[in-house]
């Protein structure tokens, strides 16, 4: 089982800026010996879950296969992307649904009506939780004390020049999510971006994941969001509180 958990940590070293990677390289991302990231990655391009061209190893669409497998297996992605497919539609906005992950979240659905972000979103795509609409709403449903340790351990760097990047003033604003039972990002994440997020949850009330509206700065200040996307946002968190 610990060859296992190596090489599933060798796989999640690869990403969009991380597409081609050395022994070398894995063996520092991963804190592996070089021989035991070597053996990883050939037994990941006998297995064909990997390629290499002798020095360069890269992932397969093989891989897709131990995504699909969670899509697959859980029907609340299904149920969330026909939801925000009906959403977008009517409101002519991108929406997205994600789960907590960490101090990440991870895109579990999306309906992109255009492009927002200089980052193109898919399903597995993931982005800092602690600047995220749906990060603050998914950290605020958890215990003060677990949310405040995701924070810290988070890296909590500056992405534009009004990222919260302090751990008391994101916990405040965790608490204001809480109480008010959403969550508005303006140009946290990205310049030109905001958004508002409602957590999903069950007819037990338990949070499942969260849904956002994310749209450009100049077409939805915060309080345009609020009185005019928050009522459809809210509308669609009750549609799917009776599904689930």
């Amino acid at each position: 089982m610990l060859g296992l958990e190596k090489g599933l940590a060798v796989i999640a070293c690869f990403d969009g800026a991380h597409a081609r990677l050395t022994i070398a390289d894995v063996a520092r991302m991963t804190g592996l010996t070089r021989a035991t990231a070597r053996r990883c990655l050939i037994t990941l391009v006998r297995i064909g879950y990997a390629d290499t061209d002798g020095r360069f190893f890269t992932l397969t669409p093989r891989v897709l296969k131990l995504g699909y497998a969670y899509l697959a297996s859980t029907p609340l992605t299904a149920v969330l992307q026909n939801a925000l497919e009906r959403l977008s539609e009517t409101i002519g906005e991108s929406s997205s649904a994600s789960i907590l992950d960490g101090g990440e979240i991870v895109y579990v659905a999306r309906a992109a009506t255009k492009r927002i972000m200089s980052v193109g979103l898919a399903v597995g795509a993931r982005l800092p939780a602690y600047c995220t609409s749906m990060g603050r709403v998914l950290l605020a449903a958890l215990p003060e004390a677990e949310a405040r340790a995701l924070v810290e351990a988070s890296d909590r760097r500056a992405l534009t020049a009004r990222t919260v990047t302090g751990v008391e003033a994101i916990m405040a604003r965790l608490a204001r999510a809480r109480a008010e039972g959403h969550a508005v990002i303006d140009q946290e994440l990205e310049v030109g971006l905001t958004s508002i997020a409602v957590p999903v949850t069950d007819r037990a009330g338990r949070v499942l994941a969260a849904i956002n509206i994310g749209t450009q700065a100049t077409r939805f200040p915060p309080d345009a969001m609020v009185r005019d996307l928050l009522p459809k946002l809210t509308a669609m968190q009750a549609d799917l509180a009776r599904m689930l």
